[in-house]
């Protein structure tokens, strides 16, 4: 009997492709998903031929795997044509919401391990929002909630930093580079049971500040698919980031580490770094450095 694996996917050193399991991690053969100049094409490609070659993606020999602490990982979707970001969506202090987005560049995403520099902007704080995201798998416009659930690749990680009171729109305060994290890995949606009952932790120098469960969304996947199809359509590798738990959300500053924990999908860290050297408080206040420094 051959042993099939799980399915979890990522792109490493360089652009390319491997499946994920136990630590390691095992090559896609250009024989199974062709090489393409731009991994997000590649990635495409894996989606529009999933199901026929998902028998040979989980008997891949594993003898030339080798361990994760050995190789660079990138983003598992590199360039998605639209990163959709869903806003106020989680029952805190924000119930009731209607399901909306606004799009945040798909320049803005780093992998897990990146360094984010803070932009010489004067935000008033820059927070970490902490969130599930949704990989389009089958594209569409007008998908009913119903149907919607079947359009759904995979999940992934994200963390959808801000920069409070910068500029009049949300590109201003969510776009900037490195902005973006996404990871570490990109899960099936078939090694997800119920993507609405997952815990959500985030950290911050080894400090827990937000931790929540999925299921508290104010709208289901079912219903931000509905609604981010409604406009201009969604395309397969697209991303739907399903908004965070308000309660704990806090300032992110230079020196810090930020780990994102999702359930069934792994740790998502990034490390920040400022060079204006400015600091906040745990609730968003701005510190005077120099007063303290002398």
């Amino acid at each position: 009997m051959i042993e099939e694996f799980p399915l979890i996917f990522c792109f490493f050193d360089g652009g390319r492709l491997g499946t994920v399991d136990e630590g390691r991690v095992t090559e896609v053969p250009a024989s199974l998903v062709p090489l393409t100049t731009r991994p997000q094409d590649r990635l495409v490609a894996l989606i529009d031929r999933y199901e026929d070659l998902k028998p040979q993606l989980a008997r891949l020999p594993r003898d030339s795997s080798v361990s994760l602490a050995e190789v660079t990982l990138e983003a598992p979707v590199p360039s998605p044509q639209q990163l959709l970001c869903a806003v106020k969506n989680y029952a805190d202090d924000r119930q009731g919401v209607e399901a909306d987005f606004f799009l945040k560049s798909p320049l803005s995403i780093v992998p897990t391990g990146a360094t984010v520099t803070l932009p010489p902007v004067e935000a008033r704080v820059f927070h970490h929002e902490a969130e599930l995201a949704v990989v389009i798998g089958r594209g569409g416009r007008d998908i009913p909630a119903a149907e919607a659930m079947s359009h759904v690749f995979g999940y992934t990680g994200f963390l959808d930093l801000s920069a409070r009171d910068v500029g009049q729109t949300y590109y201003f305060k969510k776009s900037p580079a490195e902005f973006g994290p996404m990871g570490p890995f990109l899960v099936t949606a078939d090694e997800i049971p119920d993507p609405q009952d997952l815990v959500v932790e985030l950290s911050v120098n080894g400090t827990l500040r937000q931790r929540f469960s999925t299921s508290r969304m104010a709208n289901r996947i079912d219903r931000l698919i509905e609604v981010a199809s409604s406009v201009a359509g969604v395309a397969p590798g697209d991303v739907v980031a399903t908004g965070t738990y308000h309660i704990g959300m806090g300032p992110v500053q230079d020196g810090d580490r930020v780990t994102l924990s999702i359930e069934r999908i792994g740790d998502l860290t990034i490390d920040v770094t400022d060079p204006w050297h400015r600091a906040w408080d745990e609730s968003g206040k701005r510190i005077d450095v120099t007063a303290q420094t002398g």
